[in-house]
């Protein structure tokens, strides 16, 4: 801004000593120090309004809040993230735990039950905000159930079947959720897969007849008799595996849809002998196997 002060309306050479002055002159002198007085408070005043302060000043509350004004053009060292402490939860409250986004983009939690994440006060659409939250899981019975508006980057995040994290040991886990519509679609980045292997954790006991789940990676079974088991279509880049952990008496025969070792059709994969698994992996509209282990398709 252009300060309204002018010095030069003063006349620093009045009045001129050994004369008489005219009176104006000290009433004119005067009323410019009183204008450029005032100009001098509203400018002062509307600076400590808008300016960024190392600290309060006197007889005022430190308040930096920026209120969306845009900051570019800048060069950064040594900042830090506040860190919001959830604490343990559910604890004895309501099984959803709702996450303020206005609060601090670093959040931590411990759970003692399942939890249900709600977000509060993300940006509004046209801007992007990301919070990062580090959630101890306790036990490995605890799941943790996200919003319906996280929909993207969940086919990359492990545990992930129908809005619902499980895990499948205890510890420390951090996962990112970014948006820039509001939180009307919220995208989640699972940050632990520098940490550890891969690891597939979901399972089932497949039963004698049933459908291999498509949402569970791996079927296993055991047969004291002859069984039987489907697999359906699954979805580009989705990994299945089969397990025999004891075969008896009687093989198990798995019909396959979309058989990749098939010209067309279906297919089926026999396991007969107790250890024999395989692993099928979906791609281009058929389930193709990727390792196999003592198991005979046809």
């Amino acid at each position: 801004m252009t300060s309204s002060i002018n010095p030069n309306n003063i006349d620093g050479a009045y009045p001129v000593a050994g004369q008489d002055n005219d009176s104006q002159g000290f009433r004119d002198n005067f009323t410019n120090i009183k204008t450029n007085f005032s100009y001098a408070g509203t400018e002062i005043t509307d600076l400590q309004n808008k300016v960024l302060l190392k600290a309060a000043l006197t007889g005022t509350v430190l308040d930096n809040d920026m209120a969306g004004a845009l900051l570019y053009g800048a060069k950064t060292q040594n900042f830090s993230a506040t860190r919001v402490a959830l604490g343990t939860v559910p604890g004895s409250g309501s099984s959803t735990v709702t996450v303020d986004y206005s609060a601090g983009s670093y959040q931590t939690l411990v759970t003692d039950n399942s939890i249900t994440l709600a977000f509060t006060n993300f940006p509004s659409a046209g801007s992007a905000g990301s919070i990062r939250i580090q959630m101890t899981i306790s036990a490995t019975a605890h799941t943790v159930t996200l919003p319906n508006a996280v929909t993207i980057g969940t086919a990359n995040t492990q545990g992930y079947a129908s809005n619902v994290l499980t895990f499948n040991k205890t510890g420390v886990y951090e996962f990112e959720f970014v948006t820039n519509n509001g939180g009307t679609t919220i995208s989640i980045f699972d940050l632990n897969r520098n940490r550890d292997p891969i690891y597939l954790p979901s399972a089932e006991d497949l039963a004698p007849s049933a459908g291999a789940s498509l949402t569970k990676t791996t079927s296993y079974f055991s047969t004291s008799a002859a069984e039987t088991g489907t697999l359906a279509a699954g979805a580009a880049g989705q990994i299945k595996v089969f397990s025999a952990v004891d075969i008896t008496s009687g093989n198990m025969i798995i019909t396959v849809t979309n058989a990749g070792w098939k010209a067309s059709g279906t297919g089926t994969i026999t396991f007969s002998i107790r250890g024999s698994g395989c692993t099928l992996m979906y791609t281009n509209s058929k389930w193709f196997c990727i390792g196999n282990n003592g198991c005979v398709f046809a």
